[in-house]
């Protein structure tokens, strides 16, 4: 989402009475306490494009939700879970989010897989000063007081996985292909910068977007047979996301392309996208997560058992935004007791430094930045659509919410624990916050 549209967004709000339904909340803020529940608002796309990937995390909060509410819920009262449908519309994530903060009135939100999708409930969230726990791998170049980041940043997937593809493979050649919005192009232009930084000549690096939903692939993917017949190693890094995938690699398999010839890495692409088609001819291509159903760990098996338990489907796989969902929960729940309220500005204090056992055997630790420590784990495709894993980092990495790698982001921190900072883009050079907080 470029700057005017964000501010048309938040134009839109402000004259709707985002600041007078502010107000509202603050007044009301002592009926939350009162309630019989503690509502959790849970924001994923359950129809359109995106329902391939989103409809899971929504099953994963009600089972988060139903585990806690057997423990004897939280605080003394049980979790209530209030679920609406984005239906893969950016503008109604927005629309979404106001309708839980101000009429359902949450304690917080548990939501988005886009970036395109968060972006527009941003204004919203902050506006308001709700609180939402974002689960999928995006592109950094953000850190909002109102957002807890609990998937991977650039630097916990994208970078690592190039540098795999260069080292242990051997890339040369370097295909960025994306679905056309904000985290494929930011992804991207890091990345570009990042190949460049290590020699690689801008005739070696071939981009290309796709609309979402996208089903013509053969066009593109004929042109990235021909950009990897040049005689070097060539590597295709994809920021493709939601139901486009399956045209995609099966567009992959007919034209002959396998993880031998022209290997794929995809950062979108789970079990769960993997469960909707033959994964046969793909067998070898890669993705890089921090978490796969695979990994064995006493967590992981506990958390599938579970998963399994709940769903009634033995089949029904797991994957890394459910990992990532199930810490932020965890998080919260962690940081509610530490604080004994729900009120947002109380769990935010409480959160920094908290520590919940991950599901690869290690831990994630909520950062003053909004995000969290993550391993960095390359899986290779097999043929029951699991992933076997062929790298992985010796421990976790801390999130960087701004990219060493492009000169306006690398002097930019963020810190919203340290009173002399407290933004989320402070300027090392000039210390100061610049722009909005975000």
């Amino acid at each position: 989402m470029n700057e005017a549209t964000r501010t048309g967004f938040r134009r839109r709000f402000k004259t709707t009475g985002l600041r007078a339904l502010t107000t509202a909340l603050a007044l009301t803020a002592g009926s939350a306490f009162a309630a019989d529940t503690i509502k959790v608002g849970v924001l994923h796309s359950l129809s359109g494009t995106m329902a391939i990937s989103e409809t899971t995390l929504k099953d994963t909060v009600l089972m988060l939700i139903d585990e806690q509410n057997k423990k004897g819920g939280l605080l003394g009262k049980k979790l209530e879970a209030v679920v609406v449908d984005p239906a893969s519309n950016w503008p109604l994530f927005a629309e979404k989010a106001k309708e839980l903060l101000v009429k359902d009135k949450v304690d917080v939100i548990y939501g988005c897989w886009t970036s395109v999708s968060r972006k527009s409930v941003l204004p919203v969230i902050e506006e308001a000063n709700g609180l939402l726990f974002y689960p999928v791998q995006y592109e950094g170049e953000e850190s909002s007081k109102n957002v807890f980041y609990t998937g991977a940043a650039p630097n916990q997937q994208a970078i690592p996985a190039v540098d795999y593809l260069m080292k242990d493979v051997g890339v040369k050649r370097w295909v960025l292909a994306g679905t056309d919005y904000v985290y494929p192009r930011t992804t991207n232009k890091i990345l570009e910068a990042y190949l460049k930084s290590k020699g690689v000549a801008a005739e070696d690096i071939m981009i290309n977007y796709t609309p979402f939903g996208h089903s013509d692939w053969q066009t593109i993917v004929s042109d990235i047979k021909k950009f990897g017949s040049a005689g070097k190693k060539t590597a295709v890094v994809s920021t493709v996301n939601g139901d486009a995938n399956v045209p995609f690699y099966k567009e992959l398999g007919n034209q002959g392309i396998s993880a031998e010839s022209i290997p794929v890495v995809a950062f979108s692409v789970g079990e769960e996208e993997l469960s909707g088609f033959d994964t046969s001819p793909l067998v070898g291509h890669l993705a890089a997560w921090n978490y796969f159903m695979s990994v064995d760990a006493p967590e992981n098996a506990a958390f599938i058992k579970q998963w399994h338990a709940f769903i009634k489907d033995p089949k029904r796989v797991t994957n890394d935004p459910m990992e990532a969902t199930y810490i932020g929960f965890n998080l919260w729940v962690k940081a509610v007791e530490k604080a004994k309220t729900t009120d947002v500005d109380a769990v935010r204090k409480a959160i920094y430094g908290l520590s919940v056992p991950n599901l690869t055997g290690g831990s994630a630790v909520m950062l003053p930045n909004h995000h969290i420590t993550k391993p960095v784990l390359i899986g290779e495709i097999q043929a029951d659509g699991q992933f076997e894993v062929v790298w992985k980092t010796d421990k976790e990495v801390p999130g960087d919410a701004w990219t060493d790698f492009l000169p306006e982001s690398a002097k930019i921190t963020s810190d919203w624990q340290d009173p002399a900072i407290n933004c989320g883009n402070y300027n090392t050079a000039t210390k100061t916050c610049s722009g909005q907080n975000y």
